[in-house]
């Protein structure tokens, strides 16, 4: 089946999912970010690797971070950023989205990151470029409902290489709501193209979704079985907005069952490094001591993040 993230080079040209990514795909993208970490501080502001490109951030769902770390990559590559909140625009005045997309391609898009609430829209969009013969306009996926947010698996991998080097003989536990979270996806298929030898999901049964083992997961419901010597620990934000129902008895009770303590962080092992996705809820998914603690690389994260977008966005424009 062809892959609608690359061309027939096997060159990407859109970013939609990790799934079904090559492993040099994904090692030239983190690679890339390496030489793009010290840019941005006081020696080297900016380099000229899109100047006179349009990047088009199209929100469809809020996302200050996100958007905002789109919006540094870009800069610092010299592309001119258009940030467009279209939540409150175009669809209100019933507007359809390829409708959208077209009137802002017409505009000399060369870029759009689009963040959308229905799983599968980036793909929809790349698609209606390719038929509408736009092809030369690229799509990075900035988090489709519950399907995938690869930029931000792309950023946990590079993390975990910074810090362990390697992958092949790690152990790495995602701890939470797996079910809604598209960073666990997106995670888990990066940490099994990469080679890590083993994925665990850990969390209630009503968050683990079915078929975690079909994707090489093991599957934990207690959370100090499944942190055991363990090396990389992601812990998940509990997605309030996107659970419906009765799967959580409250907040103070996930905390209580599944939150990262001190004492649960030490049956990992003592160089265990501890992620998070962003924003935390302190008290909830984690413990503040865990979090500003000496294994917590949360804010490290942020950083890379911007410099794995960049190369995304450098990747796709053709450098």
């Amino acid at each position: 089946m062809h892959n609608p993230q690359l061309n027939k080079d096997g060159e990407l040209t859109h970013l939609l999912t990790i799934e079904g990514l090559p492993r040099a795909v994904i090692t030239r993208i983190l690679d890339t970010a390496s030489s793009f970490v010290g840019i941005g501080d006081r020696e080297v502001k900016k380099v000229p690797l899109m100047r006179g490109k349009s990047v088009f951030n199209l929100f469809f769902e809020n996302s200050t971070r996100t958007r905002t770390t789109f919006e540094i990559a870009s800069k610092r590559l010299s592309a001119d950023v258009i940030n467009l909140n279209i939540a409150a625009s175009s669809t209100t005045k019933g507007e359809s989205l390829l409708d959208t997309i077209d009137n802002l391609a017409a505009m000399h898009a060369d870029m759009f990151v689009v963040r959308h609430s229905q799983s599968g829209a980036p793909y929809l969009i790349a698609r209606h470029l390719t038929d509408t013969h736009q092809s030369h306009v690229h799509v990075v996926n900035a988090g489709d409902g519950r399907h995938a947010h690869p930029t931000q698996g792309l950023l946990d991998m590079y993390t975990i290489r910074h810090y362990k080097k390697d992958f092949s003989n790690l152990t790495v536990a995602i701890i939470g709501d797996i079910l809604h979270s598209r960073v666990a996806r997106s995670d888990i298929h990066a940490l099994t193209t990469l080679g890590v030898p083993e994925v665990r999901a850990i969390g209630p049964r009503t968050l683990l979704p079915s078929g975690l083992e079909q994707m090489g997961v093991r599957v934990f419901t207690d959370i100090n079985e499944g942190l055991k010597g363990v090396d990389v620990i992601i812990t998940l934000r509990l997605q309030s907005e996107r659970m419906s129902g009765a799967l959580l008895p409250s907040a103070q009770e996930f905390f209580k069952s599944y939150g990262l303590t001190p004492e649960r962080l030490a049956l990992a092992k003592p160089d265990a490094i501890v992620m998070h996705p962003g924003p935390m809820n302190r008290g909830v998914e984690i413990d503040s001591a865990v979090a500003d603690g000496p294994q917590a690389v949360i804010l490290p994260q942020v950083t890379y993040g911007i410099a794995v977008r960049m190369a995304v966005m450098s990747i796709l424009a053709g450098n």
